[in-house]
């Protein structure tokens, strides 16, 4: 395991330049419009980022294989009141409704039956990063931080480790450690401990 200062990211924004027009940018409730007409056909792989409606890259299968890996391997340590949730959508601001790969969510899926889950409800989100890392760190993660969620996950399976970021401040993480293989992952939820998962259980 090692420990690495994090710098401040810098955020991707969509606004105007001096070649470019501004984007219109969808709300929450504009872009659930779109969806519940069809304009946004339920087949289409899409989430809400800073207002734009942004397509999911395709998932390859060490990726997929990951995500299942990942997810029993926290199933299997999280205490009672919480559950695992996979590209579930998280409402984090009036224009963003990101899907994260993987979330640790308070409470059952039934508690989620007639609303989405908020920054106050994730006890840890994880992106697993191949194509994406780059904008999983710049654009993702700083808007993850902003919201409070408190640990963030990058499973990055372009350098073979896992980062976990803590200790949100602004729109960056304080903190981030890095586990590679051999290395067990503490597992923290609600500030305690509830167990440790290996590097190498997740890794293709």
């Amino acid at each position: 395991m090692s420990t690495t200062a994090v710098t401040e990211p810098t955020l991707v924004s969509p606004g105007a330049t001096a070649s470019r027009p501004p984007h219109y940018r969808f709300t929450v409730a504009q872009f659930d419009q779109l969806l519940r007409d069809g304009t946004i056909g339920p087949q289409e792989r899409v989430e809400l980022i800073d207002g734009l409606v942004v397509s999911k890259m395709p998932e390859n299968p060490p990726h997929i294989a990951v995500g299942k890996l990942l997810q029993d391997a926290l199933r299997a340590v999280l205490p009672p009141g919480w559950h695992v949730s996979k590209e579930d959508d998280v409402v984090i601001t009036n224009y963003d409704r990101p899907q994260p790969d993987l979330a640790v969510v308070r409470g059952a899926a039934r508690d989620y039956l007639n609303r989405y889950a908020t920054p106050a409800d994730i006890g840890l989100g994880v992106e697993i990063s191949d194509s994406t890392l780059a904008s999983d760190r710049s654009v993702k993660m700083p808007r993850y931080a902003a919201a409070r969620i408190p640990i963030d996950w990058i499973v990055n399976l372009v350098d073979g480790h896992v980062e976990v970021y803590t200790d949100p401040a602004g729109d960056s993480y304080n903190h981030c450690e890095i586990f590679k293989r051999g290395d067990e992952i503490p597992v923290v939820i609600d500030g305690k401990p509830v167990g440790q998962i290996a590097v190498s259980e997740i890794l293709p």
